[in-house]
């Protein structure tokens, strides 16, 4: 997703108009919103790690199961 942009110094320009003329070209080529809007996305989880999560949960679930029906844990300390 590289966007280049390029400015050359043309024979009489000051190097402020250079940096004036760059700034606009980057303002309008979007890049710099592209950027800020992906800065907080966030990514949809992957399979594998929606199965590993939902796998972990299981075993919490059972295990907290088997406890509260041995007697060692009140139902409502979760």
């Amino acid at each position: 997703m590289a966007i280049n942009v390029k400015v050359t110094k043309k024979n009489n320009e000051s190097g402020v108009s250079v940096l004036k003329r760059f700034t606009r070209r980057v303002q309008e080529s979007g890049v710099i919103n592209k950027v800020k809007s992906r800065r907080y996305a966030e990514r949809k989880p992957s399979a594998y790690t929606k199965k590993k999560n939902k796998l972990k949960s299981l075993k919490k679930k059972s295990e907290f199961q088997t406890l509260y029906k041995l007697g060692k844990i009140s139902s409502n300390r979760r």
